[in-house]
């Protein structure tokens, strides 16, 4: 009788220790089958190493991602954990939907992100990514060696004056219509990802960052003009396609040069082997620039429990996580512990330069609830600006717009 009453005793006291994890409910959007199985995959890991929380994740379609956050968040239903695109970052901030991550976050990964894995409003951090892809331009090197010219490098890249002439020779190559492909086919973001890195290469920007308030003077300077004029000339001269076909002009072996993400590498490298170079951005005049920023993390206000959503984050930036995502879809990992466990991205690796290139060149899109007028506005006034229309008036026209919305939405909290 007294050992069955010991032993029903230690069942008693154990049984807490067996209560059913914390439910932490996810949100990401459908990808590549490889980002979503290397998701599926790291959810659970994380999963399978403690027994205090369980992430439940729900795919949802890209194409409506974000109006479905917007209304989960107005019926109050956000899940704890959601993915972001990270220009929408600042919006979601300034809305509410999200908290800051500044005291959840360890330091050891704060201190080691890229500019380009942090969502941030107002100087605080709102969310984090574990990878980030990089601009660059692919380069037939047989074609580099027929002009003459030099091939940049990280040290050293082109001048404006050298990219110009560049332009000018490669053109003039049998074989090759154009000069560079453009992607200005592309609808969407694309045109201020990749293009706006080129009018802050000039000395331009989209807005002035120190007050998030004010457009006019700045989208439509002086050395945003002058990029307008020299980006409606690739098109004018005949260095870039005006109207380019669905064909990718580069592989297809149309083209020389192709100004491209990180993404492109593996075909162009499989299509022309030992033939590809990528070239660093030229410098237009206040050095080179390229996009940054891509999906990353968060937690909803509305989540019960911010504290297992923070140990799911923690867990996903881990050096072994980020290193873990980065093999699986060759995107670049966004922090040096990281870079230093991948073959591609560790110093001397085979693709180190696009982690160089985001160390070094990247600035981050307008950290601004405002963002979504900025981008709209400055697709307009480029795609009017290559079809032929005056650059003042254009850029003009999208300061106008954007400082609208700015006064509308009283200053979005600048």
């Amino acid at each position: 009788m007294k050992r069955f009453a010991l032993t029903a005793l230690a069942v008693t006291f154990a049984w807490p220790a067996l209560a059913a994890p914390v439910t932490i409910t996810l949100w990401h959007h459908d990808s590549t089958d490889t980002e979503v199985n290397a998701n599926k995959a790291a959810i659970a890991r994380f999963n399978a190493s403690q027994n205090k929380y369980r992430v439940v994740a729900e795919t949802l379609p890209k194409g409506s991602y974000t109006q479905s956050i917007t209304a989960a968040a107005l019926a109050k239903k956000l899940p704890c954990i959601f993915a972001m695109d990270q220009p929408t970052v600042p919006n979601f901030a300034w809305s509410g939907y999200i908290r800051p991550l500044d005291t959840y976050l360890h330091t050891s990964i704060r201190k080691d992100l890229s500019p380009g894995a942090q969502g941030t409003y107002k100087g605080k951090l709102y969310s984090v990514g574990q990878f980030d892809v990089a601009l660059g331009i692919l380069a037939r090197k047989s074609a580099l060696q027929k002009a003459g010219l030099r091939t940049p490098t990280v040290a050293k890249p082109w001048t404006r004056k050298e990219f110009d002439e560049a332009l000018v020779k490669l053109k003039a190559l049998p074989g090759y219509e154009y000069a560079i492909q453009l992607h200005n086919g592309n609808d969407g973001e694309w045109w201020t990802y990749a293009y706006s890195p080129l009018l802050q290469s000039f000395g331009g920007d989209l807005i002035d960052r120190k007050t998030m308030l004010r457009a006019d003077g700045i989208i439509n300077s002086d050395l945003a003009v002058e990029f307008g004029e020299w980006f409606q000339n690739l098109f004018a001269k005949g260095y870039a396609n005006k109207k380019p076909g669905e064909g990718d002009a580069f592989l297809l072996g149309q083209v020389p040069l192709d100004y491209n993400g990180s993404w492109a590498y593996a075909d162009a490298k499989k299509k022309w082997g030992s033939d590809v170079v990528v070239l660093p951005p030229p410098n237009l005049g206040n050095a080179p620039r390229i996009g940054s920023g891509s999906w990353q993390w968060g937690i909803s206000s509305s989540c019960p429990n911010p504290e297992g959503g923070a140990a799911f984050i923690n867990f996903m930036m881990s050096p072994r996580e980020v290193a873990t995502i980065s093999k699986v879809t060759s995107l670049i990992p966004t922090t040096s512990a990281a870079a230093a466990l991948t073959t591609d991205y560790r110093a001397g690796g085979s693709a180190r330069f696009y982690y160089t290139f985001a160390k070094r060149y990247a600035l981050s899109r307008p950290p601004t609830p405002a963002y979504p007028i900025i981008t709209s506005a400055f697709e307009k006034a480029l795609r009017s600006i290559v079809a032929g229309a005056d650059v003042q008036d254009s850029l003009d026209n999208a300061a106008d717009a954007i400082e609208n919305d700015i006064q509308r939405n009283k200053g979005y909290g600048f």
